[in-house]
């Protein structure tokens, strides 16, 4: 990253004195403290964060004092609830933990949610189901409502309703003066527009408003084949993508974990009845030696439970692309190409609302590209985590023409920039509200506009 000015001197400031400690109500952790490895690691274990300190604000007024105070030293902030996403771009920086930041209201009759910055998706999925109402959550019900949302936020029924950031109503932030505001399309339409997928570069948000969405029903789960059935999924995975409805998103998975014999799956999350679910899906019913078929009605706060995705912090190392189509190069690529030492490869249908150019959109989209892929691999050791990044590579490369070059920026791995998530105009506009904003670079997001 280009050092900006607040970072040219940030060394020469001794973080050791207890002026830290005096500026916020909240815990501080300074390098030697006991426990400041552990505080400073995000839920990707792999990934280091070099920061000079780790402070947990105690609510809204905490974090605009410790901005004040990183404005008045010449440090900088970033802000992670959990780490999910964290780059490692981080060296020197004030690591702000929001976990204590609890607010969470649902107005079920007006069908709109506020969550303070430390929510998960499953704690707010929890109050919003019995209501027959969602948010636009990912496969996690461990990631932060607030940070999944400022990168765009790729839903289960993003298909049907967008982007998470596309419902937003309205941010709770402190601007990288200190001050405090609500920020709303009326009220500060270039920072709400930057905030709603460009990432946390442009103001510290401590809560988020956003519309609910119906879900009086939903079907969901995950069927598994024996890995030579791969093909077969793989086609019936063409076929139901070609015709599916919005409410629809069907992800392709092939596996290959240690030890075991390959495996293919499909993941489905269907927004509406059982029965036009199982209507549309079933030509799966048709391929023979299922392991494994967990689909059925499934509760609004256990979408979590589809994708069974990890809740403990780990190492990984992951990469996403989005492919133009799946055509029968695709289909050899990705079907024929050795997976390990990868240990999933993923295929999610996109398209429908995500492929609409909306006026009132913010920088995530229009995504036109139908399908995305996402490689995840481990990285216990530097040599695996190579060898993953090698055959990943391997993989965006034989299948060439077909990669768009663009990435969601929620989904971003170690080494990218944010300038591939966004058209240039769209890019161009983010930095421009960075340079006003935020002139001394007092804040800083997992993946910096202006890197």
């Amino acid at each position: 990253m280009t050092p900006g000015p607040m970072n040219d001197h940030m060394g020469e400031y001794d973080m050791t004195n207890t002026d830290l400690r005096a500026a916020v109500r909240g815990p501080v952790l300074l390098p030697g403290d006991a426990g400041f490895e552990q505080a400073a690691t995000p839920w990707n274990v792999s990934v280091h964060q070099p920061v000079a300190a780790v402070v947990e604000a105690e609510d809204a007024a905490d974090v605009a004092a410790l901005v004040r105070y990183a404005a008045g030293t010449g440090l900088t902030v970033t802000a992670q609830a959990g780490g999910h996403g964290a780059s490692g771009d981080a060296e020197g920086v004030i690591l702000l933990r929001t976990g204590r930041l609890r607010e969470l209201r649902v107005r079920g009759a007006e069908r709109v949610a506020k969550v303070g910055a430390g929510v998960k998706w499953g704690e707010l999925l929890a109050e919003t189901g019995p209501l027959g109402l969602t948010g636009l959550a990912g496969s996690s019900p461990i990631v932060s409502v607030t940070g999944y949302t400022l990168g765009g936020g790729l839903s289960w029924f993003s298909r049907r309703y967008g982007f998470a950031a596309d419902s937003v109503r309205s941010f709770d932030v402190v601007r990288a003066d200190g001050e405090q505001a609500t920020v709303s399309a009326s009220s500060d339409p270039d920072l709400f527009w930057a905030l709603r997928g460009g990432g946390g570069d442009f103001a510290l948000v401590t809560a988020v408003e956003f519309d609910l969405h119906p879900a009086p029903a939903l079907f969901g789960g995950r069927m598994i084949w024996p890995g030579h059935r791969t093909r077969e999924v793989f086609e019936a995975f063409r076929e139901i993508t070609a015709e599916a409805p919005d409410e629809l998103a069907v992800w392709f998975n092939r596996f290959q974990f240690p030890q075991a014999p390959p495996m293919v799956g499909l993941d489905v999350a269907f927004l509406g009845e059982e029965g036009d679910a199982r209507t549309l899906l079933a030509k799966l019913d048709t391929i023979d030696d299922v392991i494994a078929d967990k689909r059925g009605p499934v509760a609004v706060a256990d979408l979590g439970s589809i994708a069974d995705e990890p809740t403990d912090p780990s190492a990984g190392r992951s990469r996403a692309e989005l492919l133009t189509g799946l055509d029968d190069q695709a289909a050899k690529v990705l079907l024929d190409t050795p997976l390990e030492p990868v240990l999933a490869l993923q295929l999610r249908h996109l398209g429908g609302a995500l492929a609409a150019a909306r006026p009132d959109a913010g920088p995530s989209g229009p995504v036109t590209e139908p399908y995305l892929l996402y490689l995840l691999g481990l990285a216990v050791t530097p040599e695996l985590s190579a060898a993953v990044g090698e055959r990943q590579e391997r993989f965006a490369a034989e299948l060439g023409g077909l990669v768009s070059g663009r990435k969601p920026y929620t989904m971003l791995g170690r080494g990218e920039r944010a300038a591939a998530a966004f058209t240039e105009s769209d890019l161009a506009r983010l930095r421009e509200v960075k340079r006003v904003r935020d002139p001394r670079g007092v804040l800083r997001a997992n993946f910096p506009v202006l890197a």
